[in-house]
């Protein structure tokens, strides 16, 4: 499988405030990340667009643009890298086309034990219906 790099000129990353919990400092500093990464006018093969874009993932916006928020970590650089990796990450995913199904036919052994079962439970529910006698 091969890698695939991603230029730094085609994402871009805003600090923003993260949410949630943690007091004064989740108030007063920018330390989560917004990347934002168009597939359309990225350096990516036609295929791997393609295939970017009929994954179904919440990530990617109908215009064809991955958005990926980082706040995991407390700091700016650890919320930079992490962001940055899930992009590879994601990107990654789709580096390999999916081999096509070849549909096969069942083996001869398959279809004798299938066949042998089928008659055993006719034999045991033949078992259970009443007989003249009754």
């Amino acid at each position: 499988m091969r890698i695939i790099s991603i230029p730094e000129h085609e994402y871009e990353l805003t600090a923003i405030r993260a949410q949630g919990a943690g007091g004064q400092n989740v108030n007063k500093v920018s330390s989560a990340v917004h990347l934002r990464y168009d597939i359309r006018a990225s350096s990516l093969s036609e295929g791997h667009k393609a295939r970017l874009l009929a994954l179904r993932d919440h990530r990617i916006s109908h215009h064809g643009i991955i958005i990926i928020k980082a706040q995991r970590h407390r700091s700016q650089e650890l919320n930079r890298q992490d962001a940055v990796a899930r992009l590879h990450d994601l990107v990654q995913s789709v580096a390999t086309p999916v081999a096509p199904r070849r549909p096969t036919r069942p083996t001869q052994g398959s279809r004798l034990r299938r066949l042998e079962s089928k008659t055993q439970r006719g034999q045991i529910k033949a078992m259970r219906r009443k007989t003249a006698e009754d």
